[in-house]
């Protein structure tokens, strides 16, 4: 997080001298002191967000992979008119066990064209589908099982 607030630093200053290097130092190593004396922050919270990035870029490139693939099959309802969507509720629990998990789960439910989360409360999820096609294997997809493994790795931190 330091060597984020220096970043920032050099960033806004628009250039790069040793005086500014040294001023963003020591700025840098104070902002990042009272975030960790006031804020409750430490450096285990930046070990951990270290460690989850791959899996985290690894889920955002799922994600897009998945809403790719969804806006082709939504197209294909759209452009054939013979084909009947049948639209349904699905009601799932999820053992995801923060709430930010599920909440990324139940966020990358909606953003998913097709498909949108209509209820979450607790471990218990409501999304309604545009088609049956959607709604299936929903509570054990490569999202949630993506989130379960960011989960163990962050109890292992």
């Amino acid at each position: 997080m330091a060597a984020a607030f220096l970043l920032l630093w050099i960033i806004f200053n628009g250039r790069l001298t040793w005086e500014i290097l040294w001023i963003g130092v020591l700025l840098s190593a104070a902002l990042f002191a009272f975030c960790c004396c006031f804020m409750g922050y430490s450096l285990k919270k930046d070990l951990r967000f270290l460690r989850l990035l791959p899996m985290a870029v690894q889920y955002v490139a799922i994600l897009i992979v998945e809403i790719l693939k969804a806006n082709r099959q939504v197209l294909f309802f759209i452009m054939t008119p013979r084909y009947q969507v049948e639209p349904q509720l699905v009601h799932f629990t999820s053992d995801l066990k923060s709430g930010l998990a599920r909440v990324i789960l139940a966020n990358s439910i909606t953003l998913t064209p097709g498909t949108i989360t209509v209820g979450l409360e607790g471990s218990d999820f409501y999304v309604h589908c545009l088609d049956r096609e959607f709604a299936k294997g929903m509570e054990s997809s490569v999202f949630v099982e993506l989130l379960r493994k960011m989960e163990a790795v962050e109890e292992d931190v």
